[in-house]
């Protein structure tokens, strides 16, 4: 059997066998909309109250300023949507794409870093909020041993999240549609009580203004940032949709079914804030959310929390599971999925054993941005100076007759701009634990973000038309 002629892997029910192989027209399927639900369920999360309440508990900031800055990250999403137009395109997964981009060689140095160790990291601080929030249901039914809960609730919630991806695209698509509903119905009764306790009058003893203000808006815009900057995996999505889907759909599912639940729940989350004592922060606003709803409910949203966390790591695991193969190493996606899934549960226990559930958060969030920014900048760019167009078939060509080779595998337009935008993303960056330079001489604006963008792109551009990379 070629790789074009693998089976469909359509039904639910049947293990994907495919890995990173090009899918054939004939086995190309779906529509454009599909992608939306896939999109929404991993965005209907608690960890969107808790990045809203700090907005307005943390950094201070009006519930109009907390909207504000909620809508300006949200058109981020175009990114995501843009990056997924590339999977029906190439016809397989991001990991390979990016050959493209990086090279052969190259590419296998920004995938195994950006592609497997770190969607371990990614998955232990997602598995941590369920972990931490089960545990804490565990022990208020008697459960004392809080290291054993924890435990328990870790293992439960890998094993089915590995199950999700070995299953893979079929299942994701067809089950997450379903698992939206679910998840709606439980973030919509939970924000139906929160809403009575909210005080839409509310407004903060010391209001922020001047460079204090502004300090806060580039804080909160750096971490609501971070969560579409970190979905590049888009392409592996949609790849199995037809060649010649218009791309404009694609884009828009992807987008708006990732922005469009962050953006409410996370306002639900900036008004919860108003209604949280100040002692919140450091109980966990997750504990003091379980603590102001009905026993019944707050059972609700723990499943909630778990379901939520079995849909966004399902995806990330499956995504991860692909690398392997990307970069050379002779490994099938079952056990690749397998592998990375052990990784990301050993991550969690480290982190649920040794933090708080809100530092977790933060120690990731704030250093994600230095490699997720670039790349999705990058790979953003060369599908438009490419017109989205990639050689499926010279995408597989390891060797240096091949299109994508570049210089001895590597392209210095890919990883110059990487580089670059790297290095100006960390100048820029603001937090508790490093503040860049350029940070300090703004006075603690965090400028990480839309400058990271920008270096990246433009670097990427200038490099790609010194190389001649592009042209026709």
């Amino acid at each position: 059997m070629t790789e074009s002629e693998l089976p469909a892997d359509s039904s639910a029910t049947q293990l994907e066998v495919r890995g990173i192989e090009f899918i054939a027209k004939e086995n190309r399927h779906g529509k454009p909309r599909e992608l939306f639900a896939v999109w929404a369920a991993p965005n209907i999360s608690v960890l969107s109250f808790t990045m809203g309440a700090t907005l307005t508990m943390v950094l201070g900031l009006e519930i109009w300023q907390s909207i504000a800055v909620i809508l300006a990250s949200s058109l981020l999403w175009i990114l995501p949507g843009i990056v997924a137009i590339s999977g029906p395109s190439a016809g397989t997964s991001g990991s390979v794409i990016t050959r493209a981009v990086y090279g052969i060689r190259g590419n296998r140095f920004i995938i195994a870093f950006y592609g497997w160790f770190v969607s371990g990291v990614f998955l232990a601080l997602n598995w941590v909020a369920s972990t931490f929030m089960g545990a804490e249901l565990l022990r208020r039914f008697g459960l004392g041993n809080e290291t054993l809960g924890k435990a328990l609730v870790t293992v439960a919630v890998s094993a089915v999240t590995v199950l999700v991806a070995v299953y893979g695209h079929a299942l994701i698509l067809r089950s997450y549609t379903v698992v939206t509903v679910a998840l709606l119905v439980i973030f919509v009764v939970v924000t139906a009580y929160i809403l009575p306790h909210v005080d839409m009058g509310f407004s903060q003893p010391e209001p922020l203004a001047g460079t204090d203000l502004w300090i806060s808006l580039s804080i909160a815009f750096a971490i609501l940032s971070s969560t579409p900057m970190s979905y590049s995996n888009s392409a592996d999505l949609a790849r199995y949709l037809p060649h010649d889907t218009q791309p404009w759909r694609i884009v828009a599912a992807t987008a708006l079914g990732g922005a469009v639940p962050g953006f409410i729940f996370t306002t639900v989350g900036a008004l919860l804030g108003t209604a949280l004592s100040a002692d919140a922060v450091d109980i966990g606003i997750d504990f003091a959310l379980m603590d102001m709803l009905p026993q019944w409910l707050g059972i609700l949203l723990v499943a909630g929390v778990v379901l939520n966390t079995v849909a966004l790591n399902g995806m990330t695991t499956y995504s991860a599971s692909m690398v392997f193969q990307s970069i050379g190493v002779p490994i099938k996606r079952i056990p690749s999925a397998i592998l990375i899934g052990v990784l990301g549960t050993v991550f969690t226990f480290v982190l649920a054993m040794s933090t708080s559930l809100i530092a977790a958060v933060n120690l990731m969030l704030q250093f994600l941005l230095i490699i997720s920014v670039p790349t999705m900048a990058v790979y953003v760019a060369d599908i438009l100076l490419r017109r989205n167009r990639y050689d499926s078939m010279q995408l597989f060509e390891q060797f240096p007759s091949g299109k994508y080779w570049f210089a001895k595998g590597f392209s210095i337009a890919g990883i110059g701009a990487v580089l670059c935008g790297g290095i100006a993303t960390t100048l820029f960056l603001s937090t508790d634990i490093w503040m860049g330079p350029l940070a300090v001489l703004l006075g603690g604006i965090d400028l990480s973000v839309p400058v990271g963008l920008i270096v990246s792109v433009l670097a990427y551009v200038l490099l790609a038309k010194i190389a001649g990379i592009h042209k026709a």
